[in-house]
């Protein structure tokens, strides 16, 4: 659950279930019109909300409010064939973009401000784009995480990076989107994201459940945590070849069915679970068409199936929006239908094994550990991952239980899994197998062996000559004198009867912001101990301590 969330553009069409009745059925979304499930209303126009109609008023409630409301069945097959000319108005000025329902769509937002010339200048570039292209009005917002920028694409909001935590803070409890636990926390006297976001996450687990810890997450402007997708092994795309070209609808959906069993077949024999889904189709004219799904948790084979069908929907309906907007229907049907598992994780409880693989132990292990991270927080149970970089600070990486267990720098790949001790590291070694990573050379890293213990916060030290003066290291890495005496904190010197160094590390020059350059020294005490010395800015610091 680290790391600190990517610059996201999103762009929100609002009231877009009610766009959609009037792109796909002519309702007039300048009326009042409300959009119902469930006997409940899930969108209305803003007409409607003028007349007092809200979201999650029932049906005889609404129209009490607003007798002359017009109601509409919710369809999201409808809402997704339509909002498909607007994502493809979105690709004709971006790459990237990802669908995250109907309504909104998502995309890094470091290529696109660099390219047209700053975050502002790329959302107003796609915004006029859409509205000319699909005659949509569509609002932008840009911070770090989906989650905020949904949130700041409702006031059309560009939040500077770093400022999400205090972006979110003064926003009421009920952007969290979760009634039941909104309603909870307001009776606690918890009103804003900031006052939720303050209360210690262990105690939020313990309290509110799995559920509770992620959108405390969303409030602290963390996001939840990134799905750690990786490009999952040829083997697991499916593609279906059709002698006659499908150009019907309902041709469609049973094919979008069969497809999504085979997929997700093939997912749960290698132990894994789809988070991004490519749809990609060829048409008897040569004509490609490509686009990605995400999605918040796993896909499950109804939802990949669910997910095809409304993207197979939108090509083949040819939807031109409002305004007369592309894509056209396609010239032919498809004859070619690939599905591309975009991202996977690995998924216990998938597949029982052997040495490795998921089994009876794993969940055993699983339920424990998962039971403990309840009671202390997610970050009490974690397991090393060790990885490239130049320091044993910058080597291991802490993964909380569940995570998938990736390094933080690239480095050379763990070694294979011989017996249950390693399971999580099957599934990636498999996918390593075919086509090794180079590694870094990395150089300046301290030689073998390394360090048992790595300091969270390395202490400072004092190291001394014989003379009684302190040790310097000059620009050219030269040593005043030889170390004599090291002085840790404000403990008794230490007489230093061996050293070896400098090791010099000179980082990220090319930013004078992120620079960092340093030299390192191992040393051996009287006593038998042997630490690993940094010096950076004239001040000496203990960085490990070897067994």
């Amino acid at each position: 659950m680290s790391g600190a969330p990517a610059r996201t553009l999103l762009l929100w069409c609002p009231d877009w279930p009610v766009l959609a009745a009037e792109i796909v059925d002519g309702v007039p979304a300048t009326d009042p019109v409300a959009v119902l499930h469930a006997n409940r209303v899930v969108a209305c126009s803003e007409r409607a909300r003028a007349e007092g109609v809200r979201r999650g008023l029932r049906r005889r409630e609404a129209q009490g409010r607003c007798p002359q409301l017009t109601v509409v069945d919710h369809d999201p097959a409808r809402d997704a064939r339509a909002f498909e000319p607007v994502v493809a108005a979105v690709e004709e000025v971006v790459a990237g973009v990802e669908v995250i329902r109907p309504g909104a769509c998502a995309l890094a937002a470091r290529g696109p401000s660099r390219y047209l010339g700053g975050e502002e200048a790329a959302a107003e570039r796609i915004v006029e784009h859409v509205a000319q292209t699909c005659a949509v009005e569509s609002q932008v917002g840009i911070a770090d995480g989906v989650f905020a920028a949904g949130l700041a694409a409702r006031d059309g909001r560009i939040v500077p990076p770093g400022g999400t935590p205090e972006f979110l803070a003064g926003l009421p409890v009920e952007a969290l989107g979760r009634p039941t636990l909104t309603d909870l926390l307001r009776r606690l006297g918890v009103r804003t994201l900031g006052d939720f976001a303050a209360l210690p996450a262990g105690d939020v687990l313990a309290r509110f459940g799995f559920d509770g810890a992620l959108a405390h997450r969303l409030a602290a402007g963390r996001d939840h945590r990134p799905l750690a997708v990786r490009q999952p092994p040829a083997d697991l795309t499916v593609t279906a070849d059709y002698d006659e070209p499908i150009d019907r609808v309902d041709a469609a959906a049973f094919a979008a069915r069969t497809l999504a069993e085979q997929l997700h077949e093939r997912l749960a024999a290698h132990g894994l679970a789809c988070t991004r889904l490519g749809i990609e189709a060829v048409t008897a004219h040569g004509q490609e068409l490509h686009r990605v799904w995400r999605h918040d948790g796993l896909l499950t084979a109804a939802a990949i199936a669910d997910r095809v069908r409304w993207q197979l929907d939108g090509w083949l309906s040819g939807s031109n929006g409002r305004g007369g907007a592309r894509p056209a229907r396609p010239t032919a049907g498809i004859i070619r239908l690939r599905l591309v598992p975009d991202g996977v994780l690995a998924q216990a409880g998938l597949q029982p094994g052997l040495w490795g693989e998921t089994g009876e132990e794993r969940e055993r292990a699983h339920r424990a550990l998962s039971r403990v991270q309840g009671i202390l927080g997610p970050e009490a149970v974690v397991t090393a991952v060790l990885g490239g970089g130049r320091s044993p600070a910058d080597q291991v990486r802490l993964v909380p239980w569940g995570d998938e267990r990736l390094p933080a720098r690239p480095g050379p790949p763990p070694l294979p899994a011989t017996g249950p001790a390693a399971p999580e590291q099957a599934v990636s070694t498999r996918s390593r197998a075919a086509a090794p990573v180079p590694v870094p050379p990395w150089p300046g890293r301290i030689p073998p062996p390394a360090p048992a213990v790595v300091l969270p916060t390395p202490l400072p030290a004092a190291v001394h000559d014989a003379a009684g003066e302190p040790v310097v290291v000059s620009a050219r890495l030269a040593v005043s004198a030889a170390p004599v005496r090291l002085t840790v904190g404000a403990g008794r010197p230490a007489e230093v009867v061996g050293w070896a160094g400098p090791w010099p590390v000179d980082e990220r020059w090319w930013a004078p912001a992120e620079a960092r350059r340093r030299a390192r020294f191992q040393v051996c005490l009287a006593d038998g101990a042997a630490l690993l010395l940094a010096v950076e800015g004239g001040q000496w610091l203990v960085e490990a301590i070897y067994d």
